[in-house]
């Protein structure tokens, strides 16, 4: 008998972890997506996504981004503040300027690395 209950709460575990990932993905999207805050629609086309209408061309595509940036954490100091590493990046510096929270930076690198 432990070993089923075992067995159940790993698999409840795993699911609502799942589910975790799945939602953080989605509210990383909705920042993204967001005018008042990522905006990456303004600059950037997310060939992936049917739903990316009117993307704009100033950035590169949002494409392979896992391959681009293996390392997260160069991935989340570029959306931070691209100015850092680039004193003429046009790209806003979301966090620097506090367009957008710690939470959403992070929520914006997860979706983006994901792409």
């Amino acid at each position: 008998m432990r070993i089923k209950t075992t067995i159940l709460f790993t698999l409840a575990a795993s699911l609502c972890m799942a589910s975790v990932g799945f939602a953080a993905e989605e509210d990383g999207k909705s920042v993204a997506y967001n005018r008042a805050k990522g905006n990456c629609l303004a600059c950037h086309a997310i060939p992936s996504d049917p739903k990316a209408e009117s993307p704009g061309n100033i950035g590169p595509p949002l494409m392979s981004m896992k391959a681009r940036y293996p390392d997260r954490a160069k991935l989340r100091a570029k959306i931070w503040d691209a100015t850092a590493t680039n004193p003429d990046s046009v790209m806003p510096p979301f966090g620097r300027n506090k367009i957008m929270t710690e939470q959403e930076v992070d929520l914006v690198t997860d979706y983006i690395q994901g792409l």
